[in-house]
């Protein structure tokens, strides 16, 4: 009977510390879990911040300011175009045109 006890009280100590760790180890991969949410929270209100900014610096007044600011361009107009002509294309031109 003695040794019966004694394996039962091996068993419920066993049984015991077995509770108490998964119990640790529960309470340890929530607290992961919870720090894994709130950094996604973080990343993405970082990303939707950074989506803002790229709207913001691609808006068409902008790219045109900077192209015209930094770049020096310039708005194309018909007094500041010039044409390139092909002066050979230019030149067989009438010549085929005679002979037909």
């Amino acid at each position: 009977m003695t040794k019966l006890n004694l394996l039962l009280l091996a068993l419920l100590m066993g049984s015991a510390l077995y509770l108490v760790r998964s119990s640790y180890e529960s309470r340890r991969l929530f607290a992961a879990i919870e720090r894994a949410r709130v950094e996604e929270r973080a990343l993405d209100i970082e990303f939707k911040r950074l989506d803002a900014d790229r709207q913001t610096q691609a808006t068409h007044l902008r790219v045109e300011r900077v192209a015209r600011d930094k770049l020096k361009m310039r708005t194309a107009t018909p007094g500041v175009t010039h044409y390139v002509v092909d002066t050979v294309a230019a030149a067989a031109a009438p010549a085929s045109e005679g002979g037909k």
